[in-house]
């Protein structure tokens, strides 16, 4: 990676972007653990940037910086008009959508459907990169149900690239729009991590990223040698201790915190500001429900939050409850093991 420019190395990790997961509360969270990780929002449609709530859609904290709005849609004149709202809300990029299988994109003729159309994506890229400063993405599968992936997934490239695009973001499978449901497209399809790693020779000025079934951050660094950066989905967002390592590993810097428990303490004063506005205890705490996977103590961790989070007057005397439960258990599960 050496000689690479911070065009390219911005993009070097990040957490991706996941329906009902990455909200600004899962965000806040992930930034504590990770200062050079670049957050996603969920992926929001083009109708709702624009005629919605955009103080509830679009609100974030200052911390997530990087952070950038995904959004789907296949007007290009609606996506740029969204894409202006997001850069002056002061996001750092927009994503483009060109990967999501769920019945409800498909419905909307957008998202991974659009695979098929890389002339009217080239248009979408065009039209934001028209009316917005920022860097402009594409995230994407490599092609959809009968599609030839390295057809597919070659064509798009050309018009997203030839159209300005800062960045391509690649899912390495194909997505099944006639058959497979949204969860079982995140892993039935198998991986063509090869056919990234050829797209990122073809592409040599143009930061590659590759996304798709990295569950170590010792994998994500393997494919640092043949791409430009990498995508971590469900790993980060199940298990986020991952994300401890991301700054010493990937970046050769010192990690914001140095343990998960200092991790959790760090956050209270954000749930603290967010109980404040109202919000709920449990919509804070069941992001942090994977933190202690693996380790003793971690089941006392999750039962604790699961059951207590979700009663009327939960606040941070919850979350300080369900550390001594981890504690606890873990001196015993020490104490059992001498």
């Amino acid at each position: 990676m050496e000689g690479k420019s911070c065009n390219f190395s911005r993009f070097r990790f990040s957490v991706a972007p996941m329906m009902d997961w990455t909200d600004r509360h899962c965000r806040s969270f992930h930034r504590i653990l990770s200062r050079r990780a670049r957050l996603y929002t969920e992926m929001l449609a083009v109708g709702a940037v624009l005629h919605g709530d955009r103080g509830r859609l679009l609100r974030f904290e200052p911390a997530e910086h990087p952070l950038a709005l995904q959004i789907g849609g296949s007007d290009p004149a609606q996506l740029a008009a969204a894409s202006a709202i997001g850069e002056d809300w002061g996001y750092d990029e927009i994503n483009l959508n060109i990967g999501c299988p769920s019945e409800r994109v498909k419905s909307g003729a957008f998202g991974a459907c659009l695979m098929r159309e890389p002339e009217l994506v080239g248009d979408c890229v065009a039209a934001i990169k028209a009316r917005v400063k920022i860097p402009v993405t594409v995230k994407c599968r490599t092609g959809v149900d009968e599609q030839d992936p390295e057809a597919a997934l070659g064509d798009l490239a050309a018009r997203v690239v030839a159209a300005g695009c800062d960045a391509l973001i690649v899912h390495a499978r194909k997505a099944w729009l006639s058959g497979l449901s949204p969860k079982e497209n995140r892993n039935v399809p198998p991986l063509d991590y090869a056919l990234v790693h050829v797209l990122k020779r073809r592409y040599p000025a143009v930061p590659v990223v590759l996304n798709g079934g990295l569950a170590t951050l010792g994998q994500a660094r393997a494919e640092l040698e043949y791409v430009d950066g990498v995508m971590v989905g469900r790993a980060a967002y199940q298990d986020p201790a991952l994300l401890l390592d991301v700054d010493p590993l990937l970046f050769g810097e010192t990690a914001p915190v140095g343990t998960m428990a200092t991790a959790i303490e760090a956050f209270i004063p954000y749930v603290e500001a967010r109980l404040a506005e109202g919000v709920p205890l449990h919509a804070l705490t069941r992001h942090l429900l994977g933190f202690f996977n693996g380790l003793p103590g971690a089941r006392a961790w999750r039962r604790h939050l699961a059951t207590e989070a979700v009663k009327p007057g939960a606040g941070v005397h919850t979350l300080h409850t369900a550390m001594a439960h981890l504690e606890l258990a873990s001196m015993r599960g020490a104490s059992a093991a001498a």
